[in-house]
């Protein structure tokens, strides 16, 4: 079974790919103090000897950009993608700030908003970063900034997985334009604990397949054409294992077209 990481999304006229899983690093700074980085290091290692080689950050989770660094400066550099988000008003000095912090290069920054694209771009064509991307928890912000903005891609932390289809028309527009988009926040409360009864029922429909609903929705995104990546966040070299023998298990295809899962989803 192919590494996490190298199972790629179906071919589309996609122009930037990320690998298909990365960790997301908002938990990696959480932890308080030596046993905090300890751990925090011991999860990227293990995200990584997983197959996993995408790895999203930011200044705004504490640690995290520190313990990140630490954990991927022994890897070859060639090997992973590192993304951050720009901060502040300074497109570059966030940047910059952020390399500082890592000890490594980064791959692909994201903003918030279109103001900061200008100067990002430039950094792009002078080779300070690879790709540039717009970040936000709302699919018609992204929407409207795909629509005005020419971003590699996009980062929707939420509205788009098993449980909530509404950013569909962005994936749709994203296909169309050539930018990939990465999801992360797939693995909510209502998937790992099947407390709502949306989530019961199509968790029932899964396990006559075989298959859990945490299973299940880390391969959901990926059946849309946009979708190039799913960042899982974890806290624990226990919990990023946990979730890559989930990404390995195979889905069965005749899951997506069991008629009962189809009109849950419609």
């Amino acid at each position: 079974m192919a590494a996490p990481s190298q199972v790629l999304a179906p071919h589309s006229t996609i122009r930037f790919r990320p690998p298909r899983f990365g960790l997301g690093g908002s938990h990696l700074g959480e932890l308080p103090g030596p046993d905090g980085d300890a751990t925090a290091v011991a999860t990227v290692d293990a995200a990584y000897q997983a197959g996993i080689r995408f790895f999203d950050t930011s200044p705004a989770y504490g640690d995290s950009e520190r313990r990140l660094g630490t954990g991927l400066q022994k890897r070859p550099r060639g090997e992973f993608l590192v993304s951050t988000k720009v901060v502040g008003d300074d497109p570059k000095t966030s940047i910059d700030e952020s390399r500082a912090q890592l000890g490594l290069a980064i791959d692909l920054a994201f903003a918030h908003d279109e103001s900061a694209y200008p100067r990002l771009d430039r950094l792009r064509r002078e080779g300070i970063i690879k790709a540039v991307g717009a970040v936000s928890d709302d699919w018609q912000e992204l929407d409207r900034l795909v629509r005005d903005v020419e971003f590699d891609c996009v980062l929707l932390t939420a509205q788009y997985s098993l449980l909530d289809r509404t950013a569909v028309p962005l994936l749709d527009r994203c296909l169309a334009r050539g930018v990939s988009v990465i999801v992360s926040g797939v693995l909510t409360p209502q998937v790992l604990h099947a407390d709502t009864v949306e989530s019961r029922r199509i968790s029932a429909v899964c396990e006559r397949y075989g298959v859990s609903l945490p299973q299940a929705a880390l391969a959901f995104p990926s059946r849309h054409s946009a979708v190039t990546s799913v960042l899982i966040a974890a806290s624990s070299p226990a919990e990023i294992r946990a979730d890559a023998a989930l990404v390995r298990q195979p889905v069965p295809e005749k899951l997506w077209r069991d008629p009962e899962l189809l009109r849950l989803l419609s």
